[in-house]
């Protein structure tokens, strides 16, 4: 077996990056911070039998196809998302007498905890395989939290609020108090310890000295003192004490969470305080005077919870509960969900489209029907699916919890939820019943909320279940790495293959001393999301995402690039800095949207608040959960994974309505414009017909002044000229032989305050005809004979006319109505003498 000697002899040396610069058109593939580490050429997909580059970085495995340059979904995995690795070896089918000459194929297996099973074949006698497991050895164990990509990369673009200041928000709102709005200085000042009439939100933890996987604030009875939460913490498994997660606001009932009691083996430890604490949840049912019914509920089997008794955990005693009653769900534990999962992504890989080894389903045993060639054959396949038992946990955990929010929504009872430690069976069904309970979690920004309450606040442990490092150390190992030999042709990555004859496979030949450490990783968080995505496909009018929300958002989780499901506990978090060092999940995905607004593929087509506006209660019956296609189908039969030909037509619609929409937006708005341009063209046509109006009317008023003045200036046997130019012209003939004498007088422009001038309306010219001269001076004669505004002493009773102004030069009019309006013309001067 190749390089079984040199296993033990393996170097757990740092990788250094490479030296040599990477590629050119490989720059364009990587994110912010993202640094390769490994380039190699001529790497094959065995899954889909093509060729490309392989690339491991500080964050991923990218695969590059050499034909089109582009990335490769199904090889391309986050380092986070790699549960296994194993080293293969096969042989190639050769001629007789040349097998000794053969080459063998190299190959990676990588399995990812995302459902997938990958396969890299390397070219012989090439030191590429080593290179890249080496690097992945690395990368995907790395020995300190500060080394995961989400600190390298940073907040970027993604920057995050501070999660104790949202948790504190949903708290107001459950307890009636939405108008409060918490702050960072809300925290500092403890000023966010709210009440109402039945309960209130309590400081006691907020330095985690109580229960350090606890959050820093909790929603306890009002009743209850600070001293008795101290006192009954002690009654319950690593301090977790029943307190509120939701509470009902119109009747009062609660859904409580803790973990279990320390009763002992002999079932008989008793704690005054918890008793008392629990008696405080079941208040008064509202209308009726007596008090509500207490179910408690242990999602373990019967048989664990007393097994637990020998540890000196438990399960209550109903005498010791008022009123009460102990329900156990039956719902297995961490170990049986994750061999779970690993059988269900082998019987997928084994009976999908195509699988890692590279041949499909309906090849594998030489026939053309489903699950291979006769039905011996097919019943093993069907019977191997439901051996996996995935689908029956996720029917456990969606009727469990379907079970706790009938009695708090038809019996308006309290219920109080735990297993053993109450941040895993009991996290999933608490989380999911107030789901169904409250329309508020099935919205985008309520998911958001629910998650952050119930899963991170509470310590549900990430970093041992996704096999992440913890902020201690280390933690469990991400993955396992094994290597395996085969003589055939193809090689065995399941059980079921072996049954089926055509592979052979021997017990791995080595695996690392550190697989037996990851006994604490196992799918909790995935399966939950896995029983939103089976609510969704029953009720899909009642959630405002999509199942590839869904999809999104679980790869978000698992790939660790970003913080927020980083360590095990709220206050691990805060020690470490996470929320300033990391970028924010929530963010980017909420960037995602606004890309494209409600036509995104986050949002789902058909959902109607409306329609489920009150708490969703499926039967028994309904609860019959299928493969999730959109994530267990994606990579093993990625053609049936893909959403439906209706919901893809719906969504082009909607795109189609969307873009008419925005159009009619766009028209209503020229629309508006133009109408807004028209009214203001008419205002100003309106002006301007008034202005018109009114300089007709003085046009005509001047006419009729320009008449007067001619008529009285012509009884004066003046003859009288009018122009437009200005000018005044006075003729004076003294006798028949003398041409008569022509004086121009100029009247100067008034000159405006902006510059321009006011040029005269009217201009008078004035001609004098005399026959014999008595003055010396014509002119004066003429003034004082003719002008019938001339005084006996010698004055002017018309000191404005320009005759007057010019101390009788020469005899000019110039018509000013301003002046002439102020003239008062009595009829005697137009009288003959």
């Amino acid at each position: 077996m190749d390089g079984a000697g040199s296993w033990d002899a393996l170097e757990w040396t740092k990788i250094e990056r490479v030296s040599r610069s990477v590629s050119v058109g490989v720059m364009e593939f990587l994110l912010e911070s993202e640094e390769v580490i490994v380039e190699e050429h001529g790497v094959v997909l065995v899954n889909t039998d093509e060729a490309g580059t392989l690339l491991v970085t500080n964050y991923r495995v990218l695969f590059l196809s050499d034909g089109t340059r582009n990335v490769i979904s199904l090889g391309t995995i986050p380092l986070a998302t790699i549960e296994k690795l194993n080293k293969l070896v096969t042989k190639l089918p050769s001629a007789p007498r040349q097998s000794d000459k053969t080459p063998s194929r190299r190959l990676l297996q990588i399995i990812g905890k995302d459902m997938r099973i990958i396969v890299f074949g390397f070219r012989p006698r090439t030191k590429q395989r080593r290179a890249v497991f080496d690097a992945l050895l690395r990368c995907t164990r790395p020995t300190s939290l500060w080394d995961l990509y989400a600190f390298t990369s940073g907040p970027s673009n993604f920057m995050n609020t501070n999660p104790k200041v949202r948790l504190l928000n949903e708290y107001f709102r459950l307890i009636g108090k939405g108008s409060y709005i918490a702050s960072v200085n809300t925290i500092e000042d403890g000023s966010f310890t709210l009440f109402n009439e039945l309960w209130r939100i309590s400081d006691v933890n907020s330095n985690y000295t109580m229960c350090p996987t606890y959050p820093f604030a909790m929603i306890v009875p009002k009743c209850i003192t600070d001293e008795e939460v101290l006192q009954a913490s002690t009654f319950r498994a690593r301090y977790r004490l029943p307190v509120i997660s939701w509470c009902h606001p119109e009747s009062g009932a609660v859904l409580a969470r803790s973990s279990q009691p320390l009763v002992g083996l002999m079932m008989n430890m008793r704690s005054n305080a918890d008793e008392k604490l629990v008696a405080a949840l079941c208040t008064q049912l509202v209308g009726k005077g007596k008090r509500r019914k207490l179910y408690i509920a242990d999602a373990r089997p019967r048989k664990n919870a007393l097994a637990n008794g020998a540890m000196g955990g438990g399960s209550e005693s109903s005498s010791n509960y008022f009123q009460s009653e102990i329900v156990f769900f039956g719902i297995d534990n961490i170990h049986a969900m994750r061999d779970s999962l690993a059988r269900l992504r082998e019987y997928l890989d084994t009976h999908g489209t195509t699988s890692s080894d590279g041949m499909s389903s309906f090849l594998r045993h030489g026939g053309w029907t489903w699950g291979g060639g006769n039905l011996s054959s097919m019943s093993a396949s069907v019977s191997t699916l439901g051996d996996s038992g995935w689908l029956i946990h996720v029917q456990s955990v969606l009727a469990g919890s379907a079970w706790i929010a009938a009695r708090v929504a038809l019996e308006s009872a309290t219920v109080l939820v735990h297993c053993s430690d109450g941040w895993d069976r009991t996290t999933q069904l608490v989380s999911l019943a107030s789901l169904l309970l409250d329309p508020y979690y099935r919205t985008f920004k309520g998911f958001q909320a629910l998650v952050e309450k119930d899963w991170l606040a509470f310590g549900h442990p990430f970093s041992d279940r996704v096999g992440m490092p913890t902020l201690s150390g280390s933690g469990n190992m991400p993955f396992e790495v094994s290597r395996q030999s085969s003589s055939s042709g193809s090689f065995s990555s399941s059980p079921m293959r072996q049954s089926s004859g055509s592979f052979s496979s021997q017990v791995p030949a080595a695996t690392s001393s550190h697989s037996q450490n990851s006994s604490n990783n196992s799918p909790i968080f995935l399966q939950w999301v896995d029983c939103v995505s089976q609510l969704l496909r029953m009720y899909p009018f009642a959630f405002e995402f999509s199942s590839a929300f869904l999809v999104d958002f679980l790869d978000c989780v698992l790939s660790c690039r970003f913080g927020n499901f980083l360590c095990n506990s709220e206050k691990e978090r805060q020690q470490s800095g996470i929320p300033d060092a990391c970028g924010c999940l929530w963010v980017y995905l909420a960037n995602l949207r606004a890309s494209e607004g409600s036509s995104h593929f986050h949002y789902n087509l058909f959902y109607d608040p409306l329609k489920h506006q009150d708490a969703i209660l499926p039967p028994a019956a309904a609860l019959a959960p299928t493969l999730w296609p959109q994530f267990h189908l994606r990579w093993a039969c990625p053609a049936e994974a893909q959403a439906g030909e209706l919901e893809a037509h719906c969504r082009s619609m909607s795109r189609k309505f969307t873009e008419l929409q925005k159009a009619k937006e766009i028209a209503e708005r020229k629309s508006k414009e133009v109408t807004t341009a028209v009214e203001s063209l008419t205002a100003e046509l309106r002006n301007e017909k008034q202005i018109s109006n009114s300089a007709m009317n003085l046009a005509k008023k001047a006419s009729r002044e320009n008449m007067a003045i001619k008529r009285a200036i012509q009884s004066l046997g003046c003859k009288v000229h009018f122009s437009s130019s200005g000018d005044c012209t006075v003729d004076i003939e003294t006798n028949p032989r003398q041409p008569p004498q022509k004086f121009r007088y100029s009247s100067p422009s008034k000159r405006e305050p902006d510059g321009s001038e006011d040029k005269s309306d009217l201009s008078v010219s004035i001609t004098v005809m005399a026959d014999n001269a008595i003055s010396s001076d014509p002119i004066s004669r003429v003034c004082e004979a003719l002008c019938p505004l001339r005084t006996q002493d010698g004055g002017c009773r018309w000191p404005d006319a320009g005759c007057a102004q010019l101390q009788s030069q020469f005899i000019g009019l110039k018509a000013n109505f301003d002046a002439f309006d102020r003239l008062s013309i009595y009829d005697s001067y137009f009288q003959s003498e």
